[in-house]
């Protein structure tokens, strides 16, 4: 989407000043979606990490899912934790998930502040243009 609401049609410079406030408006909806699950991943995360914890530090509960399993040593001592933690299946998925939201996150916040600069950027080729012509 981006790539083509990028694009600068300098023939219609006072149609692109227009466009501002509503390709603002577009871009910050979206990025608060996406800001909004990125958000949502945290604190599922949280949640995930303190489940986690209580499996390798307690062992299984009732509600405990089928595929967690213990290793072989069973429960492991509470010092030993956090690096169980960091490398179990489910934590490093959720960390991926993560990163290419916060990715995502990261591309819409860098095309907002094209957006809000697009004003600059039109003045600038007006002033080219005039420069080009000797006014």
């Amino acid at each position: 989407m981006w790539e083509e609401d990028a694009k600068l049609d300098i023939s219609e410079l006072s149609r692109v000043t227009q466009d501002i406030p509503i390709l603002h408006n577009k871009y910050f909806k979206i990025f608060s979606q996406e800001r909004y699950r990125y958000r949502t991943m945290e604190l599922e995360m949280k949640s995930l990490r303190l489940a986690k914890f209580e499996f390798y530090s307690q062992g299984p509960s009732p509600e405990t899912p089928a595929h967690w399993k213990l290793p072989p040593i069973g429960k492991v001592l509470k010092s030993d934790v956090p690096q169980y933690i960091d490398t179990d299946e489910d934590i490093i998925k959720l960390n991926l998930k993560m990163y290419a939201q916060s990715e995502k996150v990261d591309y819409l916040e860098a095309i907002i502040k094209q957006i809000v600069n697009r004003g600059y950027q039109v003045k600038s080729i007006i002033d080219w243009e005039k420069f080009k012509v000797g006014a």
